[in-house]
């Protein structure tokens, strides 16, 4: 039997946090499921395309991982689809698990699919989407916090809103 572990995010943008947890998934499972949740009424940071294409790029090393996007529906639905073994969720802090533990007991109580929890390395564990795109658009430099060419294409977004 394969072990599949689904990956859930919007992960916009991918960052090192992200990928940490990824990554050392990859190498506890057959294959791990990064599925970008997107919501096709609205309009995110990048599109789910280009979410995929940087999550793709970072991780082509690693055979056991696989990029797909799904539109929004309970996550328990896309791992019985995937006969995924498991959900993972990786945790930067207590913020993070207080947050997610009523949802895996939710996802549980529905199909009875468990969540694993990773915590983040502590080197990335400060990293989220929302402050890397914050940090940006202010003029920060991200550089280590997000994959190269999600930086760049970071600060090309920013470049070319003030010129609008």
């Amino acid at each position: 039997m394969t072990s599949r572990v689904v990956c859930p995010g919007s992960f916009d943008p991918v960052t090192n946090g992200h990928l940490d947890v990824i990554i050392r998934a990859a190498a506890l499972f057959d294959e791990v499921v990064v599925a970008v949740m997107h919501n096709p009424a609205k309009s995110g940071t990048f599109p789910v395309e280009q979410r995929i294409a940087f999550i793709e790029e970072a991780t082509a090393g690693t055979s056991q991982v696989r990029v797909l996007a799904f539109t929004p529906r309970l996550i328990v639905d896309v791992c019985r689809d995937l006969k995924a073994t498991a959900l993972l969720k990786g945790l930067r802090g207590e913020v993070d698990f207080a947050y997610e533990v009523p949802m895996a007991s939710m996802n549980r109580h529905l199909t009875g699919v468990e969540t694993l929890f990773l915590p983040g390395d502590p080197a990335v564990a400060h990293i989220s989407s929302s402050l890397v795109k914050e940090v940006c658009a202010l003029g920060g430099d991200v550089t280590g916090l997000v994959p190269d060419p999600v930086r760049d294409a970071l600060v090309a977004r920013r470049d070319g809103s003030r010129s609008s």
